[in-house]
């Protein structure tokens, strides 16, 4: 999902500034909350856990550029159902910059741009998890229409936004229109794996009672809302 260096150029860039702020914003927000449910330990535990799985996602797991932009397999909706949409959020924002700093620092200048295509599907598969999954249900005990859902939802979000930073960036031409349609089928694919590692890693939550009351998951995982 990284935007191709040159897709957005100039003073266009800037825009990002300002949706990656938006979405920071409503970040900041979901945190404070989750600081006075669980406490800034078991926050800062599950974003820490989240960073790793992040960067792991990014640079070991495969990935290929196609198109305007990379194939990752960056497994939203298991950080969100396992840890909680802050420590999910302040963990894509972090990994994505210690790989940009560290690893690929050609990406930097689309941070930003980055940033929102990672976060803004996050908070929108938030939303969508409270219309699908009934308040009586802890996430281990959803079914697999509901992770298809909730992975289908982040993945064509993030795909969306993609779209938009190319076709923002280079107009609406003959050949940004196959590269964007390309690098979408090709994304989408990822949905055939995804909403299966959302089960495997909740089947084994669900054996492990232990982590209930550690801080380490969020506290939905096996609690009802």
């Amino acid at each position: 999902m990284h935007i191709e260096p040159g897709i957005v150029n100039g003073v266009k860039i800037a825009l990002s500034y300002a949706t990656a702020a938006g979405a920071m914003g409503f970040a900041a927000k979901k945190t404070m909350e989750d600081l006075a449910a669980s406490g800034i330990a078991s926050f800062a535990a599950r974003s820490a856990i989240a960073t790793v799985g992040v960067f792991t996602f990014f640079e070991v797991l495969p990935h290929f550029p196609v198109g305007v932009s990379e194939v990752h397999f960056i497994l939203g909706s298991t950080l969100f159902l396992l840890l909680g949409a802050a420590p999910a959020a302040f963990g894509l924002a972090v990994g994505l910059l210690i790989q940009g700093v560290f690893f690929a620092p050609i990406d930097l200048p689309q941070y930003f741009i980055n940033l929102t295509t990672l976060l803004v599907p996050l908070f929108a598969m938030k939303e969508l998890a409270k219309r699908i999954i009934a308040p009586n249900t802890a996430y281990v005990d959803i079914k697999y229409s509901q992770a298809l859902a909730l992975s289908t939802a982040y993945q064509a979000g993030v795909v969306g936004w993609v779209a938009f930073w190319a076709f923002y960036g280079q107009g609406i031409g003959a050949e940004t229109m196959a590269s964007v349609f390309t690098f979408g089928a090709a994304y989408m694919t990822v949905i055939l794996i995804e909403p299966l590692a959302d089960l495997a890693v909740l089947a084994a939550a669900k054996s492990l009672r232990g982590l209930e009351r550690s801080g380490l998951v969020t506290p939905r995982l096996y609690a009802a809302a």
